[in-house]
């Protein structure tokens, strides 16, 4: 054990001890849902949760708390990364609030970097901010990437399935684990003292594409056994049942890779002294509904903390977080002063609280948005602007621009009578139309049988325009299918979710609220990106 964390001969038998500042361990998998083993339990029978194996996630959960209501800031990647990093909502960010044409402001503080202020030595391997200029900004850009040994783990289907032959497929998973480790490994050789540390491991095969079949070959994960199990806006067919099974078999190699880092914190004594948090940046790609939308399937993401002598182990709390809290709370959890600008609440009180459950009555909503993704997905470079309120019972979203297409411009498919482009390209080149759509065999199989009597409906659930406002009661209609924004029956609850969204728009300087024009519809924001 190091000598800086050592504890006390007894410290075992008495948990109100304290260590000195805890290392961070950040892992952040890209578009990586709430889709853990640990959370079938909360969802009762038939989710797919009880079909995935993360026995690493569940034992961090176990061994800390697990959050049932942890969503995103927006579900995009790179406004997301900036709102975490920040502390801040994405549209705080700058131009860090957009996917493609980001670019970071460096006078805007972010946690890694203030706490390597603050005496950490900090790093990552893989993704933390991208894509955007300048690559990785926010946690000191090369200067603080290790990965010696490689970033195959970021294809690992297409990878292992590639190498299977002379490897054999559980030697070729195990290269890429040790990828894992060998880079972690140099990142905590260069430490070179005792300092505490903050680190980032962002696995991003969870992304588009995988290897198709790879959920079954690699995992034994049988799309049969997924049948009856997907949301009500999917097709239950074997191809879509095959394509979400191969995402769990991705989010099963990421569990591998969190029981590499533990392995790695436990050989160098700094196991029991590192906060650990593990989540993803939003919901599986591909998928309707999902990436790129404010709905559950988009938004909602896993969440385990665990932190020895000041997180309880076994809690499951189901206070709403937003993302963007983890900034704060990395910083306050360091010991240094959480930066003016961050605009997130720290959850250092929540994980000191010893109870389960509602552990702060005011964490009872999380507001998410987004603006632009692909900068080229509707004519003009521009954004399909929304901002949603999510609570206990509902979802309501405003769509600020109706009129746009939210999955991008649909270049002639919006007439089902129009040829559509060849299955594999649409399941391959996300830009062949819907672009903020990501290419998928479920978009492929969608647009192939949009004319079919029982697939239209769920097709323009999908791909379709949207009215202003959208409101879900999440008892009657779990998978948020029947919009009741123009029910009578829900006419208060409707007025009462938007005041209150604009009330927090209002006060967090919104720009679709506090500018005419709004910078979002104007260059560089809704410019063409740079390639």
């Amino acid at each position: 054990m190091s000598k800086r964390h050592r504890w006390q001969a007894s410290d075992h038998h008495q948990p109100n001890l304290r260590p000195m500042r805890p290392n961070i361990v950040f892992a952040f998998a890209d578009d990586w849902g709430r889709y853990a083993r640990a959370y079938a339990q909360h969802e009762g029978p038939g989710s797919l949760n009880e079909l995935i194996d993360t026995p690493n996630f569940d034992r961090i959960a176990a061994e800390g708390a697990l959050f049932l209501n942890a969503l995103v800031p927006a579900p995009s990647c790179t406004p997301c990364r900036s709102s975490i990093l920040a502390g801040q909502y994405f549209w705080q960010t700058g131009l860090g609030a957009i996917l493609q044409g980001a670019v970071w402001d460096e006078t805007i503080p972010t946690f890694p970097l203030e706490l390597e202020r603050g005496g950490y030595f900090i790093g990552y391997q893989y993704k933390v901010w991208s894509p955007g200029k300048t690559l990785n900004a926010p946690i000191g850009a090369a200067r603080t990437r290790y990965e010696p040994a490689g970033r195959n783990f970021n294809q690992f289907s297409h990878w292992v399935t590639a190498n299977a032959a002379t490897l054999g497929i559980e030697g070729a998973k195990q290269t890429l684990y040790d990828e894992t480790r060998e880079n972690f490994r140099a990142f905590l050789a260069a430490r070179g003292d005792d300092r505490p540390f903050c680190y980032w491991w962002g696995p991003t095969n969870t992304h588009r594409t995988w290897e198709r079949g790879s959920g079954k070959a690699l995992w034994g994960i049988d799309p049969d056994d997924l049948e009856g199990r997907l949301p009500g806006f999917l097709p239950d067919v074997h191809e879509i049942r095959e394509d979400a099974a191969d995402y769990l078999g991705e989010c099963q190699a990421v569990d591998k890779g969190l029981g590499i880092l533990r392995d790695e914190l436990i050989a160098v004594g700094e196991w029991d002294n590192t906060l650990l948090v593990v989540s993803g940046d939003h919901g599986i790609p591909g998928m309707p509904r999902a990436k790129c939308n404010l709905y559950d399937i988009g938004c909602e993401v896993a969440l385990a903390v665990r932190w020895p002598g000041r997180v309880r182990a076994g809690r499951v709390v189901d206070d709403f977080v937003n993302l963007m809290d983890l900034g704060p709370t990395f910083c306050e959890a360091g010991g240094i002063d959480i930066p003016d600008t961050m605009t997130g609440k720290s959850l250092v009180p929540i994980l000191d609280a010893p109870a389960s459950g509602q552990v702060d009555a005011g964490r009872d909503h999380v507001v998410t948005g987004r603006e632009r993704h692909v900068g080229f997905a509707r004519e003009g470079y521009l954004p399909y602007p929304q901002r949603s309120l999510r609570t206990k019972d509902f979802i309501y979203i405003v769509n600020f621009e109706p009129d746009r297409w939210p999955m991008g411009d649909p270049k002639g498919l919006d007439d089902p009578r129009a040829p559509a482009p060849d299955y594999q390209t649409l399941a391959s080149n996300t830009f062949a139309a819907y672009p903020d759509f990501d290419a998928s065999p479920t978009k492929a199989w969608m647009i192939h049988h949009r004319e079919e009597l029982d697939v239209e409906p769920l097709y323009d659930l999908a791909f379709g325009k949207r009215p202003r406002e959208e409101l879900y009661d999440l008892n009657e209609d779990p998978h948020y299918m029947t919009n009741v924004a123009d029910d009578p029956k829900y006419a208060n609850v409707r007025g009462q979710m938007e005041a209150r969204l604009l009330a927090i728009l209002e006060d967090q300087d919104d720009p679709r609220l506090m500018e005419q024009p709004c910078r979002y519809e104007l260059e560089p924001y809704a410019g063409p990106p740079e390639r």
